[in-house]
C-alpha cells in the first residue's frame, strides 16, 4: 500500500526526486574473473559458437528459442544469416560470453526492450551452449550484464522473461535473484506454438544485496581444482 497521498488524498508513487533518464548500455567489453562479455560479431565468433551450440546433441537447449536449431547440412552458413538478420540491432544488443582459459566464445545472451526514459531493460535471448553450463562462467556473464545495468548506468528495473514452462530457466531466474510476477497467458506464439511467458525481475533496490551475494560466490577460493562451487550462491544471501 503506497504511504504517499497527493492534494486529493489519492493513493500514489513515490516520488523520483532526482531520477534522470538512463543512458544506452554501450558495445564496450565487460572482463569478469572467468569470461569477458563482449557485443557479438560474426566474423570473429559465429564459428565459435556454432561449434560450442553443437555440443548440445539432442539439441534441447534450442527448444524454448524462437529459432534453431541450425544443424545439418548448410547449417554453418544458415547460422551466420541469422546473426547477421538478428544479432547486429542496437535492441537487442546481442553479446558473446568468451571464455577466459580458452578464449573462445561459448554462448550468448542480450540486453533488449531498452527503456531509458523509465529505466528498464531486460535480458533474453540467453543460449548457453554445454560447455559453459554449470560453471562459473554462466553465473558471471549475467552478473557482469546486471552489474552494467544497475552499477554502471541507473537501471531501476531489470526484467526477465521466459516460457512458463521452460522450468531450468525459470529456476535460474530465481537462483540469480529475480522475484516471479506471475504469468501472461497466450502472450506469443513460436515454433507454431502457443506460449505462457512467466515475467521475472530485480529492481534496483535488491541489487545491493545481490551484488554482494554474487561477489562472494565468484571469488576463486569458492570452487575446488575440478571447477566445482564449495558453496552455492543462497549460502551467501542476506
Amino acid at each position: 500500500m503506497s504511504q504517499h497521498k497527493n492534494h486529493l488524498g489519492q493513493a500514489i508513487g513515490a516520488p523520483l526526486t532526482d531520477w534522470q533518464e538512463c543512458q544506452r548500455p554501450p558495445k564496450t567489453p565487460i572482463q569478469g574473473e572467468y569470461c569477458r562479455v563482449e557485443t557479438l560479431d560474426v566474423k570473429k565468433h559465429a564459428e565459435d559458437l556454432y561449434h560450442a551450440f553443437a555440443s548440445d546433441e539432442d539439441h534441447s537447449n534450442w527448444t524454448y528459442l524462437p529459432y534453431g536449431p541450425f544443424n545439418g547440412e548448410g547449417g554453418f552458413d544458415k547460422f551466420k544469416v541469422w546473426i547477421n538478420a538478428t544479432c547486429t540491432n542496437d535492441d537487442p544488443h546481442f553479446h558473446t560470453v568468451i571464455d577466459l582459459k580458452t578464449n573462445k566464445a561459448v554462448g550468448i545472451a542480450s540486453l533488449m526492450r531498452i527503456d531509458p526514459n523509465n529505466g528498464v531493460i531486460e535480458v533474453g535471448h540467453i543460449h548457453f551452449s554445454p560447455l559453459m553450463q554449470r560453471t562459473p562462467i554462466s553465473t558471471e556473464a549475467l552478473y557482469l550484464l546486471m552489474n552494467r545495468v544497475f552499477d554502471e548506468f541507473g537501471y531501476r528495473r531489470y526484467e526477465w522473461k521466459c516460457d512458463s514452462l521452460n522450468s531450468p530457466s525459470c529456476n535460474a531466474a530465481k537462483r540469480l535473484g529475480f522475484i516471479p510476477e506471475g504469468v501472461f497467458r497466450q502472450a506469443i506464439t513460436y515454433k507454431n506454438r502457443s506460449r505462457d511467458t512467466a515475467w521475472f525481475s530485480i529492481i534496483d533496490s535488491e541489487w545491493p544485496a545481490l551484488k554482494t551475494m554474487f561477489e562472494a560466490w565468484l571469488k576463486p577460493e569458492n570452487f575446488n581444482e575440478a571447477g566445482e562451487q564449495i558453496n552455492s550462491l543462497h549460502s551467501f544471501k542476506n
